[in-house]
C-alpha cells in the first residue's frame, strides 16, 4: 500500500526495497536493481513499454504488463499474477488483495460479487447464476445467524446488565459488610467509654 516500497521481484526474495522516482530499486539481498514500475531489469533511458518489448523480442517471455492478457500485476503490491484457470475474482498470495481480473477494481469489500451484475465485467465472474445465487444466499445467512444470535442473547444481557455496572451493590461489592460492621463497632465503642468513666468515677468516691 506504501508507494514508496516495492518488493523484489526476482523469485525467492520477498524483501522490501525502497523505492525513488527515476532511479533503480537496489535490493540489499540479493543485489537485485529493478524497476519499480513495471518490475522489470531497470531499463535506463526506456520507457517500460519499449524495455517490455526489447525483452519480449529477445525471447524473454510475455512482457510483465498490466494491459498482458496472460500475467498482471497485483494492484495492491504490485507482484506478477498468472491467470490459468478459475474465475475472474482474484486474491493475491502475498498481500492478499481480492480484485477483478479483468478491471483490477478491488473486491475485498463486496461479499455478495455485486461488481459482476453491471458494469463492463457483467457476467464475466466465470461462475453460472446459480452458483453466484448460493454463494450470496451463504453469505447473507452468515450475517442473519450472526443478527439472530444477538438477538437472542440481548435480553439475556440486558437481565445481567444491573449486576454487571452496579458494583456498589451490598449483595456484590463486600466492602458493604465490612463497612458494616464498623458502624457496629463504632456504636458499641461509646458506650465501653462511658462504662469506663463509671468504673474511674466510683474509685474517685471510694478513695
Amino acid at each position: 500500500m506504501d508507494a514508496m516500497r516495492a518488493f523484489c521481484p526476482r523469485p525467492g526474495c520477498d524483501t522490501v526495497v525502497q523505492v525513488r522516482a527515476a532511479s533503480p530499486a537496489h535490493c540489499p539481498t540479493c543485489r537485485h536493481d529493478f524497476c519499480s514500475q513495471c518490475n522489470q531489469e531497470w531499463h535506463d533511458g526506456l520507457s517500460c513499454e519499449a524495455a517490455a518489448a526489447t525483452s519480449s523480442m529477445a525471447g524473454a517471455g510475455a512482457p510483465l504488463l498490466p494491459d498482458s492478457e496472460l500475467i498482471k500485476l497485483c494492484p495492491m503490491c504490485r507482484v506478477p499474477i498468472e491467470k490459468d484457470e478459475g474465475c475472474a475474482q482474484m486474491m493475491c498470495k502475498r498481500c492478499k488483495h481480492v480484485f477483478c481480473w479483468y478491471c483490477l477494481a478491488s473486491l475485498d469489500d463486496d461479499f455478495l460479487l455485486r461488481h459482476y451484475d453491471k458494469g463492463p465485467c457483467k457476467n464475466k465472474l466465470g461462475h453460472s447464476r446459480a452458483s453466484v445465487l448460493w454463494h450470496r444466499a451463504q453469505v447473507v445467512g452468515i450475517f442473519a445467524g450472526f443478527g439472530l444470535l444477538l438477538l437472542v442473547a440481548s435480553p439475556l444481557l440486558l437481565l445481567a446488565a444491573p449486576c454487571i455496572v452496579c458494583c456498589k451493590c451490598r449483595l456484590c461489592n463486600p466492602n458493604t459488610k465490612n463497612l458494616e460492621e464498623v458502624d457496629e463497632i463504632e456504636s458499641i465503642s461509646p458506650g465501653r467509654e462511658d462504662d469506663g468513666d463509671e468504673i474511674t468515677r466510683a474509685r474517685y468516691l471510694s478513695d
